[in-house]
C-alpha cells in the first residue's frame, strides 16, 4: 500500500502548494483511492508535480461535507471520467461555521454537486471495493469535542449544532494489514475508534487523519481532551500519522505522550505500508 498526502496545511517541500484542506491518495493492489480533495484544484497540481495521474483513480471517498475536504470534487470530475464519489447523502446538506466575531460562514460542498450522477450515497459498514469498507453512523458514547462547537448544520431552515451525520471513515485492508483513514474526526477519534472496533472486531495497524484538536474560533483543544486522545491512540498500538485540523500545537502535545508512535503527515509526503 502506497499513501501520499496530495494536500495538507503544510508541505514536506517548497515545491508543493499548501492550503487549509486535506487530500490523500492511496494505491492498493486492487484500487487507486482518493480520500478527499482539499478546497479546489491544488491537489491536482501537487499530484502532477509528483508524476501522479489522477485519471487512474477508481474511487473517490469524501470524509464529510465541508469545503476543505470536498471543494475540489468538481475539478476531480473534470479530470477523471470514471470514478464515483462515495459520500453520505447528508454531506450535501448546508454546513456552516460561526467565526470569531459571530459571523456565520457557509463551509459546505459546492452547490453544483447536487444531482450529479456520479455521486454514490453510502451507509455504515459498506464495502465499496475489495478490502475497502466505509464506516459511519458513529454514536456519541462521549460528547463530541468542544473544538467542534462552532460548527453548524441547517435542517428545515433551522440552524442547529452539527452532529455530523455526514462523516464517514475508511478501512483499507491489504493482506493482514489495516489502515483506518479519517478526515477530521468531528465525532471525536475516541468515538470513532470505539465504533470501528465494535463493528469490525479489528484494531487498525495504521491510523491517518485529522483529529480536530484545533478550531478557528476556540484555538487548541483543552489539555484534558488532548490527554484522552493520546490515551485512546496509545491503546490501539497503531502507528499514527496525523495532520490538518489536529493543529501543530496539539500535535506537539500528542508527540510528548506518544513519541515515535505518532508522526505528522505533510503535503507531498509518501508512506509505504
Amino acid at each position: 500500500m502506497r499513501i501520499t498526502a496530495l494536500v495538507e496545511n503544510t508541505t514536506a517541500s517548497a515545491m508543493f502548494g499548501s492550503e487549509h484542506g486535506l487530500s490523500i491518495l492511496i494505491r492498493t493492489e486492487d484500487a487507486v483511492l482518493l480520500f478527499d480533495t482539499g478546497c479546489g484544484g491544488l491537489f491536482l497540481e501537487n499530484a502532477d508535480k509528483l508524476g501522479m495521474d489522477l485519471a487512474e483513480v477508481t474511487h473517490l471517498i469524501l470524509s464529510h461535507g465541508h469545503y476543505d475536504h470536498g471543494g475540489g470534487i468538481p475539478a476531480f470530475l473534470v479530470n477523471n471520467s470514471r470514478a464515483k464519489v462515495y459520500l453520505r447523502k447528508e454531506a450535501l446538506d448546508p454546513s456552516y461555521a460561526i467565526r470569531t466575531h459571530d459571523e456565520v460562514e457557509y463551509i459546505g460542498l459546492p452547490l453544483e454537486l447536487a444531482g450529479n450522477s456520479r455521486l454514490y450515497f453510502t451507509h455504515d459498514r459498506m464495502e465499496i471495493a475489495p478490502g475497502v469498507t466505509l464506516y459511519s453512523d458513529i454514536p456519541a458514547r462521549e460528547p463530541i469535542p468542544e473544538t467542534n462547537h462552532d460548527l453548524m448544520m441547517k435542517q428545515e431552515g433551522v440552524m442547529l449544532p452539527d452532529t455530523f451525520p455526514h462523516e464517514q471513515v475508511a478501512e483499507i485492508r491489504e493482506g493482514d494489514r489495516i489502515l483506518l483513514l479519517t478526515g477530521c474526526s468531528h465525532h471525536g477519534i475516541r468515538n470513532i475508534l470505539w465504533h470501528y472496533q465494535e463493528r469490525s472486531g479489528r484494531i487498525p495497524d495504521l491510523i491517518i487523519g485529522g483529529f480536530h484538536l484545533h478550531s478557528h474560533r476556540f484555538g487548541r483543544a483543552q489539555d484534558d481532551e488532548i490527554r484522552r486522545t493520546a490515551e485512546a491512540l496509545a491503546g490501539t498500538g497503531a502507528l499514527v500519522y496525523t495532520c490538518h485540523c489536529t493543529g501543530l500545537p496539539a500535535y506537539e502535545e500528542l508527540k510528548k505522550s506518544l513519541g515515535e508512535q505518532i508522526c505528522y503527515l505533510s503535503g507531498g509526503r509518501t508512506i509505504e505500508f
